[in-house]
């Protein structure tokens, strides 16, 4: 007789600045200014949380950095630490749940979709599942980090944030914790406004963050770099 298992509880971070000029998005600036950059990603996180709000989760949480407020019928932590690898520990750490596996992500992959999200929760909750799954980013990082427990989460504390080689780095954390890790597909952050027209591309036109980009990035093809 085959018994089918519930998948344990899966709650889903999502880790943001709120939009200030000036604090977000800052290598965008030239060719943007401090208040494009900001709405630009204002964009981001707001498509981030639409598509976290239809994937399946039992839990949703804005980790952020500042006073946004989370959407109707999320939690809210503030950030805490100072180094961008004490504040992705702590937020795990902060809203650890027995029995539930926690997947976070960023601002910074608005074309996120919920068969990404999806895909994860399926992983983490089969018996037979990884422990980890990890989700690289084309500029060497990562774009999403789910464990079945999130105490691991304390091996990214030894892993330096924002070079080519944080992605390998945490990976290699994860297995050195004799940990199974299963690497979903590689997706690109925006960083440049190169990174902006090449999302963008790959998002719904009518999305926030593809309006946003066409009134707010000039085209690369008309900066001088």
């Amino acid at each position: 007789m085959n018994v089918h298992r519930r998948p344990p509880a899966l709650q889903v971070l999502v880790l943001a600045k709120t939009p200030v000029p000036g604090r977000v998005k800052t290598r965008l600036c030239p060719p943007c200014t401090p208040e494009q950059a900001a709405r630009v990603a204002a964009a981001a996180l707001a498509d981030t949380l639409d598509t976290v709000a239809t994937a399946t989760a039992d839990a949703r949480v804005l980790v952020v950095d500042g006073d946004l407020p989370a959407p109707p019928g999320w939690e809210r932590l503030a950030q805490r630490g100072g180094p961008l690898a004490d504040r992705l520990a702590h937020a795990f750490a902060d809203t650890r749940v027995a029995g539930a596996a926690t997947l976070l992500v960023g601002m910074d992959t608005p074309q996120l979709t919920a068969v990404h999200l999806d895909t994860a929760r399926h992983l983490l909750g089969r018996a037979d599942g990884p422990d980890a799954v990890l989700g690289p980013a084309d500029d060497g990082g990562w774009w999403t980090l789910g464990l079945r427990d999130p105490g691991h989460a304390t091996a990214l504390r030894t892993v330096p944030t924002s070079v080519a080689s944080t992605g390998a780095r945490t990976l290699a954390a994860l297995r050195h914790r004799g940990l199974r890790v299963h690497l979903l597909p590689r997706l690109r952050d925006v960083d440049t406004a190169v990174d902006a027209h090449a999302v963008a591309a790959l998002c719904p036109p009518d999305s926030r963050f593809a309006r946003a980009v066409a009134v707010d990035v000039p085209s690369p093809t008309a900066v001088a770099w």
